[in-house]
C-alpha cells in the first residue's frame, strides 16, 4: 500500500478530477521511494520546495530533494517504503491545496501496511498546480507524533484536546 485517501475525508465533488490527481502525486512519491529512486522522487516536487524532515532537516528544491534522498535510500532508507494516508484535503483557489497526512516508513512486508493506526508520522504539504498542469509538491513538514505526550496534555489540560474530523 502506498497512499490512500481515509473514507471519512469528505471529498468535494466539483473537485474530482483534482482530488486524483493530488493523490495520483502522493501515490507517485510512494512509488519513486519504493523503488529508491531519487530522481523520480525528486521530481514530485517543485523546482523551489521545501522537505521539512521530521528530524529538522530543510532541503530545498526537487532536485537537491531527489539527490538527497537516493543518498538516504541507498543507506539509512534502503528497501524501505513510504505509507501515506491523507486525512484532509482542502483546496485553496484552482491551483494550491493543503494535504494532511498520517504516514510512516516501513521495511519488511507490505502486507503489515494494513495497519494504519500504527502510523507514527504526520505531514503536512502544500501542493500546487505548476503552468504544465500538473500537480507538485511546494511544501512538506514531517512530525513525529507522541501519543505519550498527547495523552498526558489532553488529561491535564483537556481544551487542548481537537474536535473530532
Amino acid at each position: 500500500m502506498a497512499a490512500h485517501l481515509n473514507p471519512a475525508t469528505p471529498l468535494d465533488p466539483a473537485r474530482t478530477a483534482d482530488t486524483a490527481a493530488v493523490h495520483a502525486l502522493l501515490e507517485r512519491s510512494c512509488a519513486a521511494w519504493a523503488n529508491g529512486d531519487g530522481n523520480a522522487y525528486g521530481d514530485q516536487f517543485t523546482a523551489d520546495a521545501t522537505d521539512v524532515t521530521y528530524v529538522g532537516t530543510a532541503y530545498h528544491g526537487g532536485p537537491e530533494i531527489g539527490r538527497a534522498h537516493q543518498a538516504l535510500f541507498g543507506s539509512f532508507l534502503k528497501g524501505t517504503r513510504l505509507i501515506v494516508e491523507i486525512t484532509d484535503l482542502r483546496f485553496y483557489g484552482t491551483d494550491t491545496a493543503v494535504v494532511i497526512t498520517r504516514g510512516d516508513v516501513r521495511k519488511g512486508d507490505p502486507k503489515a501496511d494494513d495497519d494504519l493506526a500504527k502510523l507514527g508520522k504526520l505531514a503536512t504539504y502544500t501542493v500546487v498546480r505548476e503552468a504544465d498542469g500538473a500537480w507538485r509538491i511546494a511544501a512538506v513538514q514531517k512530525t513525529q507524533r507522541k501519543p505519550l505526550m498527547e495523552a498526558v496534555s489532553f488529561r491535564f489540560q483537556p481544551a487542548t484536546r481537537p474536535t473530532a474530523r
